[in-house]
Parts: structure tokens; sequence; C-alpha cells
């Protein structure tokens, strides 16, 4: 069932409008839309808007002569209100995460900035000084489009770790961690090998050692992201950083199988192509982006086009150790077969949740030579 309500505030608040309101509508959407009214109608033409992470529990995120007009609350923890004030209104919505974002109508650009200002004023906790940490951004889709929040993210320095992978996976995991933006010469990193080989822990310290020159950020939702065109333009192309100085930008798509297997085109349509012309195509063209897949797979079994020659800035097998390397890097023989082990495994051993690996899995072709 549909209603038309005709919405009316007093004279000083300056958001008369009408609404149209269904089974589907909440209580925020009726509050995005007030935001929205003095705006569309023309009596606050300038808007700002700011989004905040780490937002102290606190923070009020509202001037100190603000009327509170609206206020609501969902079950997945977003908190929305809506203030007014002499010629300026603003929207607060506050996510479970501590993020938040603030948005400003006012009769000028100079009244929009100063609210904003105020309302943001000392409302942030400052991020982690440990040298541990890293910023990484993450994006996902949800009910109002994709979004993107950053936080700081424990990443190990590669000196810290190289014992944990095998020569020849130590060997090029080194060289790409010292690439600069003058090196790139692909725009694919593909970083493959069975479960529990330490393709995350690599990733997460490849932010670290690229910091100065290069944002990091993992799409949590990649199927969703190579389907709908408006998230990946929003994704690859309608984010820019506030840093003054040009970052490159590394898109990390993690577990990503289905995408990048012989027979993807004919499992997920349009997906493949279009992380090919992210990388290498008029999508990709103007924009310094990078991107790392990972994936379980073996390599034989991924789509000839993800693995030709000149597209992967590196490609690299996550293996496992050698036995050799495996009782080296435990400090003792016991539990260690003539397969080696995997870094997982290892760490298992360690911990004494478990005190002999299994056999290393048959190396299987399927319908893959």
């Amino acid at each position: 069932m549909s209603v038309v309500e005709e919405v009316r505030f007093p004279a000083a608040e300056a958001l008369p409008m009408k609404v149209w309101l269904d089974d589907g509508d909440s209580p925020i959407d009726v509050i995005d839309a007030l935001a929205l009214s003095p705006f569309a109608t023309g009596n606050q033409p300038w808007a700002r808007s700011a989004n905040l992470e780490r937002v102290r529990p606190d923070a009020s995120l509202m001037p100190a002569r603000a009327r509170l007009t609206r206020a609501a609350k969902e079950d997945d923890g977003r908190d929305s209100r809506l203030a007014c004030g002499d010629g300026w209104t603003l929207r607060v919505v506050r996510f479970r995460n501590r993020s938040a974002v603030l948005t400003v109508t006012a009769v000028s650009d100079e009244l929009a900035r100063s609210v904003l200002e105020e309302a943001t004023k000392d409302a942030v906790e400052p991020p982690p000084q440990e040298a541990d940490h890293v910023d990484m951004g993450f994006w996902w889709t949800g009910a109002h489009g994709p979004r993107r929040t950053q936080r700081p993210i424990t990443a190990p320095r590669w000196p810290a770790i190289r014992g944990n992978y095998s020569r020849a996976a130590g060997e090029s995991l080194g060289s790409l961690m010292t690439v600069t933006p003058s090196d790139v010469n692909g725009r694919l990193i593909l970083l493959h090998g069975p479960p529990g080989t330490g393709k995350t822990t690599a990733l997460r310290a490849l932010a670290m050692e690229w910091a100065k020159w290069c944002q990091v950020d993992c799409v949590l939702d990649p199927e969703r992201l190579f389907a709908d065109p408006g998230y990946l333009m929003e994704v690859a192309v309608g984010y820019d950083s506030d840093d003054d100085d040009h970052r490159w930008r590394l898109l990390v798509l993690e577990d990503c199988d289905e995408l990048i297997r012989a027979e993807a085109k004919e499992v997920t349509g349009q997906g493949l192509s279009r992380l090919l012309n992210l990388t290498d195509g008029l999508l990709g063209q103007g924009r310094d982006v990078l991107v790392a897949v990972t994936t379980n797979e073996d390599l034989a079994r991924l789509h000839p086009a993800v693995v030709r020659p000149g597209r992967c800035l590196s490609q690299i097998e996550a293996g496992r150790l050698s036995a050799d390397e495996a009782r080296a890097w435990l400090g003792s023989a016991d539990g260690v077969g003539s397969s080696g082990a995997t870094l997982a495994e290892l760490f298992a051993l360690r911990s004494g949740r478990a005190s002999t690996l299994p056999a290393a899995p048959a190396e299987t072709t399927g319908l893959y030579l």
C-alpha cells in the first residue's frame, strides 16, 4: 500500500516537502529525503560532506546550537539524525563499525564549511602509531550502494616473514616488494597456491612495503564488483584520495577462483572481461590502478587470457615448503614428512595443535592438461 503524505514543518525549520511512503521505506529513508529537501528546493543551495573513520564513542557530531528534528536507529546499527540551525541543515549517519557520514546544506558555502568543521572537530581518534600498522581500504556494496571504509591493519615487514615461503616464492615476492611506480609494466598481480600458504600475509606485507606510493584497497564482494558496472566504475574511477601527493591504488580480490578459471566466461559472463579491461583495457587507461588476485587454483586451470605474457606485473606460486625448508622453519624434523608442509600446517605443529602432518594431496589434472 502506498500513501502520499504532506509533511509540514515550522517555518523556522524550513523543510516543507511531499514524501511518498510505502511499506518498503524506513524512518532512515525519510530522514534522507528530508535532508535533501532544502538543497533540492534551492533554499540551501550549498552542500558539503565528510566521511569519518574511528569516530569517538562520545562524539556528538553536532554543532553546539543544533536543533535535533529527527532521530532513527536500525537493527543493523545505523543511527541517523537530522538537525537544523540558522540557514543550515545537517544529516548524520553513524555505523556500528565507528564510521560516520555527515552532509550539511546551507545558504552559503562558507556556512556549510563552518558547520561541518564544528560538527567534526575532535570527533576522530588518531590512527595507531605502531610501526606494524598500515591503512587499508575496504569496499563493499550495501543497501545504499558502494561504500568504502578505511582501517589500520597489522602488517609485517617483508624481511620478518621471508622464511615463511619457499626459495622460489620468496625470491619472486622479494622482487615484488621493491617495485616502484617506474617499474610497473603490468597491472595484474596473480598469487596462486593451496590454502594456508601465506598469500594473504604476503599481501599485507606488500601494503606495508608500498605504503609510501600505493593505497591498498580490499574488495569484499568481488563477484558483485564485476557483475555491476556501476559498482566497478565507482571503485575504478570514482574514488580519489585526499592526499596531497598522488598515489597508486592496488585493488585486492581474494579467492576469485570462479572469476579466472578456464571456464570463467561461461560461469561469470562478463566478469572476466571486465577484470581484464580494468587491468589493461579502456577502463584502466588514465588510472593508476593495479589488481591483485589470489586463488587456490593451479596455474594450469586458469583462463589463458589471465596468464598471457605482458598482463601480469607478477605471477607467484605460494606453494608448500619443501621438507628441508619446513624442517628448517620448525627447527625440528618431528612431524614433517617427505612432502613438506604448508605454512598453516607448520604453525599447527609449532603450537601443538597437530603432532604429524597429513600427506600432500596427489596432483590431479582432470580435464586440464
